[in-house]
């Protein structure tokens, strides 16, 4: 998979996991073989499990392996995997873009960007898929027509907490559950991922936007999504939640005509690689036809 930093440098990543899951679900052995893990009730083991003490003893060799540096995070001790897994970031480690008008990533991640068709479908590594089949409501996708799906995919080295994109009002969480398989690009040449997996999705009332939709993907072995708020009165930069262990998806859907996206995103996207962002970053403008800039 390829991907672009900001400033334009391009970063051809070949991963031993990528080679893992492309020979995993590219064969029908391990396909077969898969289908048991992605139940569940596999993943509230396994989520139980890396909670536990003993956990702790691979948060080391983790780090090293990954190349993390900690000194972006508080100082604790984690007592278990999960713990570290969803640690928090110091004060002042990321730079929130607080002007009203900047559209912001809620997360560090990788980021695609689709152009949400009439006929409510778009193309996510070869797979079609329906914007009512993700939100299991038709009425729902129908308010998104002509705007923009942003797949923000967070991989097992990102920090894995996100935060709300401006200030609105956000009503309550609709969970939708669904097997769990991993969110990485490989398996989604395989299964529809994003349309199969545990989901859990809010709408934000903003001014500067319009009516946003932000979801959390679940992925394989991620126990949990762990969402702060019910409905109520949230803010930019303002922690909405993290995931538990896995590599895990954001995604927002952006109405017609509501936001002018950053070009570099834009470009990228068309040519099929994802852009790296960083959490609280400007990745867009609110678009100068509704008089918000």
């Amino acid at each position: 998979m390829d991907y672009k930093l900001r400033d334009g440098t391009l970063i051809h990543n070949d991963s031993g996991q990528d080679r893992f899951l492309s020979k995993l679900y590219g064969c029908a052995m391990g396909r077969f073989i898969l289908k048991p893990l992605t139940h569940p009730i596999i993943s509230k083991i396994a989520g139980w499990v890396l909670s536990s003490r003993v956990s702790a003893v691979g948060i080391t060799p983790f780090v090293e392996k990954n190349h993390i540096d900690m000194g972006q995070f508080e100082e604790v001790k984690y007592p278990s995997y999960n713990d570290f897994f969803s640690r928090k970031i110091k004060d002042g480690a990321r730079s929130i873009d607080m002007d009203p008008h900047h559209l912001i990533s809620p997360c560090d991640s990788k980021l695609m960007v689709y152009p949400i068709t009439e006929k409510a479908r778009f193309t996510m590594k070869h797979t079609l898929y329906s914007v009512a089949s993700l939100l299991h409501s038709r009425e729902l996708a129908g308010q998104y027509e002509g705007g923009y799906a942003l797949v923000f995919r967070l991989t097992v080295d990102d920090y894995h907490r996100y935060c709300y994109i401006a200030d609105g009002q956000k009503v309550e969480n609709i969970k939708i559950p669904g097997v769990l398989h991993t969110v990485n690009p490989i398996a989604n040449e395989y299964f529809p991922i994003y349309k199969e997996n545990s989901r859990e999705y809010s709408i934000l009332q903003t001014r500067e936007f319009g009516e946003v939709l932000m979801m959390e993907v679940g992925a394989l072995m991620v126990g949990k999504i762990v969402n702060h708020h019910g409905r109520a009165q949230v803010h930019r930069g303002q922690e909405k939640g993290f995931f538990q262990f896995g590599g895990s998806t954001v995604v927002i859907l952006i109405q017609k005509d509501r936001v002018c996206l950053d070009q570099d995103i834009l470009e990228n996207s068309q040519n099929g690689i994802e852009t790296i962002v960083k959490y609280g970053e400007r990745i867009g403008a609110c678009n100068e036809s509704y008089k918000c800039i």
